[in-house]
């Protein structure tokens, strides 16, 4: 997906609701994320930014927690 297509975004705290994670936990995943894997902050007059996902960003996300999950449970084997 083109950055300069996308028409809406989700923030962080819609996306945790959706998915049953917590907010920490979607910042701690997207710590690796770029632009192009659809990230983004939202800056307004009154805070420091919202962390914010594109539908491929989402996507992307998913996997990486998918992909953490795995990795925790054969370490922990």
């Amino acid at each position: 997906m083109h950055v300069d297509k996308v028409s809406s975004v989700k923030t962080v705290d819609l996306v945790a609701k959706e998915l049953g994670e917590t907010v920490d936990k979607l910042h701690d995943a997207a710590l690796d994320m770029d632009v192009e894997d659809g990230v983004i902050w939202v800056f307004g007059l009154n805070d420091d930014g919202v962390l914010a996902f594109t539908d491929f960003g989402v996507e992307t996300l998913v996997e990486i927690i998918k992909e953490q999950r795995i990795n925790a449970t054969s370490k922990s084997d």
